[in-house]
């Protein structure tokens, strides 16, 4: 199993940033597509960027298009999640995950079955 850990998770007022990172151990980044989730509570976990090291590809959920931005540290073995304007409604548990049938981004969405996940970080949006 892949190992993920997130940090950098905290309270921000809205139209603040927070910085998340996502440090994996036990394997390289070089080798599957980096994924972030959030699950806000009573609502269903969804995606919302993905980080390909194998072709550069990215790709951001809508609602977060503009505003989060996704890179990599590749001497850390780490990828962030930049997330600038922050809303209330980007309030929830984010975290990163990956499985190694995934090697790139899709442009159509995420996938629904991902193996490996980190233990989430708490994002807090309010004034």
């Amino acid at each position: 199993q892949l190992q993920l850990v997130e940090s950098g998770g905290g309270l921000v007022q809205p139209g603040g940033s927070l910085r998340l990172s996502c440090a994996a151990s036990a394997f390289t980044l070089d080798y599957y597509a980096i994924y972030w989730f959030r699950q806000a509570a009573g609502k269903e976990r969804e995606g919302v960027s993905c980080f390909s090291s194998r072709d550069g590809s990215t790709y951001y959920a809508i609602s977060v298009k503009g505003r989060f931005t996704i890179s990599r540290d590749n001497a850390k073995n780490t990828v962030y999640l930049q997330m600038n304007s922050l809303k209330p409604e980007d309030t929830a548990v984010y975290y990163c995950a990956a499985d190694p049938r995934y090697y790139y981004c899709s442009g159509f969405g995420f996938p629904t079955d991902i193996g490996s996940w980190g233990q989430g970080t708490q994002v807090t949006v309010s004034s």
